[in-house]
């Protein structure tokens, strides 16, 4: 068994901005599977991790917190204005929506470099 401080990421070909990317879609069970294969941990393990990594996740960046992965990125609560919402295709005053708070990712330079995408974070943490 890995400890996982050793594990790399398999080598990403680089694309051209606007190239085509042919969209692999990956569920969540096919990344448990393929994440504990990678760990060589017991599906059933890697399930939990996930599972309790998601909710801790969730819960800090719920109470406002920010959550900072080491050479991934960061993950951390940004605000929404409220404002008046309607039915675009009847246009009814659906009422007002208030204040509000989304979850957003900022990967690191070296991560956005992996994927082929221009860096947006000057940091790389």
């Amino acid at each position: 068994m890995t400890t996982g401080t050793e594990l790399e990421a398999p080598p990403v070909k680089p694309r051209a901005i606007g190239e085509e990317i042919e969209a692999l879609r990956v569920s969540k069970r096919e990344f448990i599977a393929r994440f504990a294969k990678r760990a060589d941990v017991p599906v059933e393990t890697a399930r939990v991790v996930y599972d309790a990594m998601i909710a801790e996740l969730l819960e800090i960046v719920g109470n406002g917190g920010r959550v900072t992965l080491t050479k991934f990125g960061r993950f951390y609560p940004q605000a929404h204005k409220g404002h008046r919402s309607r039915n675009i295709t009847t246009k009814e005053d659906l009422g007002e929506v208030p204040d509000y708070y989304v979850l957003k990712f900022s990967a690191t330079r070296s991560v956005n470099k992996g994927v082929g995408a221009p860096a947006e974070d000057d940091e790389d943490e």
